[in-house]
């Protein structure tokens, strides 16, 4: 890519009045080169079934190849017109509370042969109409795919299938695997097999919820086969994935899975939302770039983030521009906003764009303006910026899925909230907060040896080939910690029946025979020196550790859990392995990291830390690029120490040594001269 993209979704469709000449000069002058166009109007695009308009495709691809503005176009799949539910009122999804009710978007079985049919037909239509067009730079498969819980009829059967075909049609192997003797939930004979929308077996429950993630992958690859049937070589096919939502872009996502799905993009993307005011960190921002980077080990796209937003989200002065430089920061080529304009009804019309809905001038939008002219000067030393990082956090869709089904704090009452998500976030928040970069890994990924340090939250099953790879590669020289929760079950979410943590015992140098949740526990230990009696509490979940190699960092302070290590370091082959057998506060955790980031010469980790955030890269020119973002109302000072450079913003030469000031939700970006 030659350039950064900067620009917001953009639908004529939706305007109450004719708008575009005067939306693309206030673009123009915002420095916007980008819209995202036609991915949500299917009906508009097809009012009747086999009647095509594309009047407003023409009208804003005719306006933006005037104005010399590129356009992604969105295939228009994601919400399904309502003559099509008139005719086939089957194509919305069967789900555990039965068949959907018209309204909402993504609520489509997206296997469906006469939902499929119809997109496919709507797909080629668009493509005909706009892949040829020179202002067009690429394509956006669906919307926020997921696979909308579907589990109707025709889905059922399909994973029968796919059972038997993994089972190799074993019906004794199935049973064994997955436990159903329990309560004579036992399949004797494949055309018994019941709905699996009622089953209580958390094996057979999770089994369909991976089967479901497939379905996803399935239906992104057909919409991207069709695609490139009308391609040109210099197009490129991205999709905006998105994460587990809790109000803002939060986790894993649980119903795709990220590192399968993307694999039939030319470029990975990605829709990011987190808080701003008082509340904007820049961790969400970090995380869902961090982890959309390690799809393909390469630049990715920002599609959408917010501008305005939710009127809790309005940014204060400066945020816009920062939160702009943090995703460019983690090696996107894009800022994209969701949307230019604010919609004047419908679902979304508090979810609003750099322009309210008087279409003016306001703060947000003339903020966008600098970024927009800074984005045009500079964007050149900023566009596929290049990230090698030290340490990787593993994650798992399958531990997720486990995990709610068997939750960290389950009762007999219910599975408590603590998830997976919580545990991964736990210990990305406070790495990050020290400023040490991550990379993602996957189950499935290659290349583990190209960390020193890489660290597994909470991964509750998994295969033995994934623990033999984790155990060789601490044997290897790598540095390891793993939490609680790990190496529990198999990739069938069936409990080992060896002494835990199994496969990963002789590399952790530990094992423990029971758990429980910490009531009253403090934790003590050298690290803890100094540490308050909050610091030191044990929280959520605590396994009852007994070093058999490892050193202990850690034990419980309780009159009956004192015996027993919390946290451990351990020396296998030529590398380390540490456990953390509970959960504990922020500054208790960072300890522990910083004592295993020295075991690997990353000995500057929480020199410098939030909420001033520090991130690098190497840029196009083959110089290293450091940026300075002040997450917070107060000016932050911190001393140059990465060599001569020139901040890229404002042209002034830095020395090493020399006091750089961040002022207030502010950015230095530093070339290495």
């Amino acid at each position: 890519m030659k350039e950064i993209l900067f620009g917001a979704a953009y639908y004529d469709e939706y305007m109450p009045c004719e708008r575009l000449g005067e939306d693309i000069r206030m673009m123009k002058k915002a420095g916007i080169n980008t819209v995202r166009i036609a991915e949500s109007t299917w009906s508009t695009c097809e009012p009747q079934e086999g009647i095509f308009d594309f009047s407003h495709v023409d009208r804003v691809l005719d306006a933006m190849e005037e104005a010399g503005i590129h356009v992604i176009v969105g295939t228009p799949t994601y919400a399904v017109p309502t003559w099509m539910v008139k005719s086939h009122p089957d194509v919305l999804a069967v789900t555990k509370t039965g068949r959907g009710i018209y309204g909402p978007r993504q609520i489509m079985d997206i296997t469906h042969p006469v939902y499929l049919y119809y997109a496919e037909r709507v797909i080629r239509r668009l493509m005909e109409h706009a892949a040829e067009r020179k202002c067009v730079i690429g394509f956006q498969l669906d919307n926020e795919t997921k696979h909308y819980g579907t589990a109707g009829k025709n889905v059922q059967e399909k994973f029968v299938k796919y059972l038997r075909e993994k089972f190799r049609n074993n019906l004794d192997d199935l049973n064994a695997a997955f436990g159903l003797d329990y309560w004579s939930n036992r399949i004797n004979a494949w055309e018994d097999f019941p709905d699996v929308r009622g089953t209580i077996n958390g094996s057979l429950g999770a089994e369909f919820e991976r089967f479901q993630r497939t379905l996803v992958d399935d239906f992104l690859r057909w919409q991207s086969e069709i695609v490139r049937e009308y391609c040109r070589e210099d197009q490129f096919i991205t999709h905006n994935l998105d994460f587990e939502w809790r109000g803002y872009s939060y986790g894993v996502q649980p119903d795709v899975d990220h590192f399968h799905a993307a694999k039939c993009l030319t470029i990975a993307g990605a829709d990011i939302y987190h808080p701003s005011q008082d509340e904007l960190t820049g961790i969400e921002i970090a995380f869902g770039g961090d982890l959309t980077r390690s799809l393909k080990q390469d630049n990715y796209l920002i599609l959408e983030t917010a501008a305005q937003g939710f009127p809790g989200w309005l940014p204060y002065m400066g945020q816009l521009r920062l939160q702009a430089y943090s995703h460019i920061a983690s090696g996107a080529n894009s800022v994209m906003y969701w949307h230019w304009h604010s919609l004047h009804n419908a679902c979304e019309t508090y979810w609003k764009g750099l322009l309210s809905q008087d279409f003016q001038e306001n703060a947000t939008y003339q903020e966008a303006c600098v970024i927009g002219r800074e984005l045009r000067e500079k964007g050149s030393h900023l566009v596929n910026l290049k990230k090698k990082n030290d340490v990787a956090v593993l994650v798992s869709n399958e531990a997720l899925t486990a995990l709610k089904w068997f939750g960290i704090e389950a009762t007999a009452a219910d599975h408590g909230k603590t998830t997976y998500n919580d545990v991964v976030r736990w210990i990305y928040d406070v790495l990050y907060k020290m400023n040490v970069e991550c990379d993602f890994l996957f189950p499935e990924s290659e290349g583990f040896e190209r960390y020193q340090m890489i660290v597994v939250p909470a991964l509750y099953c998994a295969p033995d080939a994934l623990l033999e790879r984790l155990s060789r590669y601490v044997e290897n020289g790598g540095t390891l910690i793993a939490t609680f929760k790990t190496a529990f079950a198999d990739e069938n979410v069936k409990v080992r029946h060896e002494v835990q943590p199994y496969m990963l015992r002789d590399c952790l140098g530990i094992r423990y025979h029971q758990f429980t949740f910490p009531k009253n526990v403090k934790l003590s230990g050298e690290i803890v020196q100094e540490a308050g009696d909050e610091e030191r509490k044990a929280k959520t979940f605590m396994e009852l550790v007994l070093p058999e190699t490892a050193e202990v960092l850690l034990t419980y302070d309780h009159d009956n859990w004192n015996g027993y290590a919390a946290a451990t370091r351990n020396l296998f082959g030529a590398g380390k392995a540490y456990y953390i057998g509970c959960m504990m506060e922020d500054t208790l955790l960072e300890r522990v990291l910083i004592k295993a980031l020295g075991d690997v010469g990353i000995m500057d980790a929480g020199k410098i830390r939030f909420p001033l955030i520090l991130r690098k890269g190497i840029n196009d020119f083959g110089k290293k690029v450091w940026f300075y973002l002040n997450y917070s109302v107060q000016e932050q000072k911190v001393k140059s120490g990465y060599g001569d450079g020139t901040e890229l913003l404002t042209g002034a030469l830095v020395k090493e040594g020399e006091v750089i000031r961040i002022p207030a939700w502010g950015v230095k970006i530093i070339e290495n001269l």
